[in-house]
């Protein structure tokens, strides 16, 4: 049996003469977070409501849990959770009261305690429409997790959210995942993504530009990593030695930076240097490229930037 729970092949969706995914496959295993990533118009929303069932593909197949999500709808409804970018729900319904009503359609008792946890305590009897952008998305998640879904979509979950609320988000999204929960993660937050996710797709116009782990991703790209240098004397800052592999080299404040392709040569140069200058090395750091650097260079080289 295939620990694939979702399949997506050659998809293909249409507004008119706007092309929003062309030719889209991808698979989803069981119980990992799969970041969907793009810019704004890429067609992750479009991807996700086709999935959620909320649209129809053109052309191509999908599957839920082995669910076609055009033509089972309703079987479809009690394997998933969805958090929306945007909640509609009556202006005068309670938390309370939403959750007594999502939790007996799925037939399942009610979950106050995802309300509390969620920092919704003093609004269980408040209506809607009084509540902060916050906290709409907190009862949205909140009823989107309390009949526990096989398959979770979140929509830009964090958007909106304070530190604390992120925080606790992210706590639960790990808790879903051990106790075996798949989550799509569409986001603009890179961090986010590359924090949560064991693997990630970009879209870009539409199309599928790369798809792996984070580490994967970052490691395709042009691959430098930055060196920064801290020393007391600052006999790298505004110095024009010949650093080896350095593609890039800049300041920032009492730093040196250096963008190097090959640290196994770049950082015995640097330290060797500091010492020649009978300089004191205070600090230095050595970081890979980011999910969201790699990103970047994505799309400047899709848009021609």
């Amino acid at each position: 049996m295939s620990d694939h729970i979702i399949r997506v092949t050659n998809f293909r969706k249409t507004y008119g003469d706007f092309v929003a995914v062309d030719d889209v496959s991808f698979t989803v295993q069981t119980g990992e977070i799969f970041g969907l990533l793009g810019p704004n118009g890429a067609g992750k929303t479009t991807t996700l409501e086709c999935l959620e069932g909320l649209r129809q593909p053109d052309s191509g197949t999908l599957r839920v849990a082995n669910i076609d999500p055009t033509r089972e709808q309703h079987k479809l409804r009690h394997v998933i959770g969805v958090q929306l970018q945007a909640a509609g729900m009556p202006e005068a319904m309670t938390p309370n009261e939403a959750m007594n009503f999502f939790c007996a359609y799925h037939r399942v008792s009610p979950r106050f305690d995802l309300l509390d946890r969620l920092g919704l305590t003093s609004k269980r009897k408040a209506q809607f429409h009084t509540l902060s952008t916050g906290q709409q998305r907190r009862l949205a998640l909140a009823l989107a997790i309390a009949h526990e879904p096989q398959v979770l979509f979140l929509d830009e979950p964090t958007a909106g959210l304070d530190v604390a609320s992120r925080t606790e988000l992210h706590k639960m999204m790990r808790e879903l995942k051990a106790n075996g929960t798949t989550i799509i993660l569409a986001t603009h937050d890179m961090a986010e993504a590359e924090q949560l996710s064991d693997r990630v797709a970009i879209l870009l116009n539409g199309r599928l530009t790369t798809i792996g782990t984070p580490m994967e991703i970052t490691a395709t790209g042009a691959g430098l990593t930055k060196v920064s240098v801290h020393t007391r004397a600052n006999c790298l800052l505004n110095s024009q030695n010949d650093i080896p592999a350095v593609s890039q080299q800049l300041t920032k404040g009492d730093y040196a930076i250096f963008f190097s392709h090959d640290i196994a040569q770049t950082v015995p140069a640097l330290i060797a240097f500091v010492q020649e200058q009978a300089d004191e090395l205070i600090d230095l750091r050595v970081e890979r490229p980011s999910l969201e650097e790699r990103f970047l260079e994505l799309t400047h080289n899709e848009f021609g930037g």
